[in-house]
C-alpha cells in the first residue's frame, strides 16, 4: 500500500538519501515543492509528476523567506496531517518536511537576487517575496536535485521566475509548468480561498470571470492591452472589488506590459475580495 512505501524525511541527511537511492535505481525523478494546506491544484502536480517520473518527491515547507513584514506568517494555513494522508494516498516515495532550523539555520546570510522577471506586478507590490522563493527553490533543488521540477500556473510570474533562475544559474533541471485548477465556478484553488466568507467567495469569481472576458475579446480580436485591462477592472469593481493591485496584460515570458498584444500574453490580476489577497491568469496566446 501507498502508506507502507512513503518515507518521511525531515534532514537534509535523509532527503540525500533518498536521491542517491533513486539515482541508483536509475529513476526519472520529479520534485514538487509546495507549502503545504494542499488542495486539488497541488495534487494535481503530484499526478503530472506521478505519470511522467518513476519517482516522487514532494516537499512541505512554509518560507518564512518569503512573507513581507505586513504578511503574517504565523496565519498560514498549515493541515499537515490531511496533507500527509493526501499524498500518501498518491503514492509519492518521499515527503520532505524540514524545520526552518534546518533550512535557515543560525547564521544563515545568504539569499538569491532574483531575475529581471520578478519586477513588475508582484515585485512591486511585495517586494522581498520574490528573493525568498527564488532562495527556497534553489535550496530545494540542491538538497533534491531532481529531473524535473512542477510548479502550477496560478503562480504564473513565479514559474517564470523560478524557470529564468534556473537557466541563469546552469541548474540541470527542467521546470514543468501545470494548467491552473479551477472550482467548478471558475475560481482558482488557493490555499488562500479558506480565508474567504461565504459573500466573499461570492464575489471572488469575478477573477475569473474578468479573465475569461479578457481572453474572449482577444479571441474575438482586441489586441489592446489597456482595454482588456479595463474590461477587466470593470468585472471586479461590479463585484465590489475595488483594492486592485493590478488587473493588466504583459508579455508572457518577460512580464513586461505591452500596449499591443503582438505576441505571447498573459492577463494578470491580483486583487483583495475582503481582507484576502488573490491572484489569477490567463494565457492570451499559445506559448
Amino acid at each position: 500500500m501507498p502508506e507502507e512505501i512513503t518515507k518521511i524525511a525531515s534532514t537534509e541527511r535523509e532527503a540525500r538519501s533518498f536521491i542517491r537511492a533513486a539515482r541508483e535505481g536509475r529513476k526519472r525523478i520529479g520534485l514538487v515543492p509546495t507549502m503545504g494546506a494542499l488542495h486539488e491544484g497541488h495534487l494535481s502536480l503530484v499526478r503530472a509528476a506521478r505519470r511522467t517520473c518513476e519517482s516522487v518527491a514532494v516537499t512541505i515547507f512554509v518560507n518564512p523567506a518569503q512573507f513581507g513584514q505586513t504578511e503574517d506568517l504565523s496565519k498560514y494555513p498549515r493541515t499537515i496531517d490531511e496533507d500527509l494522508e493526501a499524498l500518501r494516498d498518491l503514492g509519492v516515495d518521499l515527503i520532505f518536511l524540514p524545520s526552518q532550523d534546518e533550512l535557515y539555520p543560525n547564521g544563515f546570510s545568504t539569499y538569491v537576487l532574483p531575475p529581471a522577471v520578478a519586477d513588475p506586478f508582484e515585485g512591486q507590490f511585495r517586494p522581498e517575496h520574490f528573493r525568498g522563493v527564488a532562495t527556497i527553490v534553489l535550496k530545494l533543488l540542491n538538497l533534491l536535485p531532481a529531473d524535473v521540477a512542477f510548479f502550477g500556473q496560478k503562480d504564473f510570474q513565479q514559474f517564470q521566475v523560478i524557470r529564468q533562475m534556473v537557466k541563469d544559474l546552469n541548474v540541470p533541471v527542467e521546470i514543468q509548468a501545470c494548467p491552473i485548477v479551477r472550482e467548478p465556478d471558475g475560481l482558482a484553488m488557493s490555499s488562500r480561498n479558506r480565508y474567504l466568507t461565504p459573500d466573499e467567495r461570492e464575489r471572488a469569481v469575478a477573477l475569473s470571470d474578468a479573465l475569461a472576458e479578457a481572453k474572449r475579446c482577444f479571441d474575438d480580436g482586441a489586441t489592446s492591452s489597456s482595454t482588456l485591462a479595463e474590461y477587466m477592472s470593470e468585472i471586479l469593481r461590479k463585484a465590489k472589488i475595488t483594492k486592485i493591485d493590478y488587473a493588466e496584460v504583459a508579455d508572457a515570458n518577460t512580464l513586461q506590459r505591452i500596449d499591443q498584444i503582438d505576441r505571447p500574453a498573459v492577463a494578470l490580476i491580483a486583487a483583495y475580495v475582503g481582507r484576502t489577497r488573490l491572484i489569477d491568469n490567463t494565457l492570451l496566446a499559445a506559448e
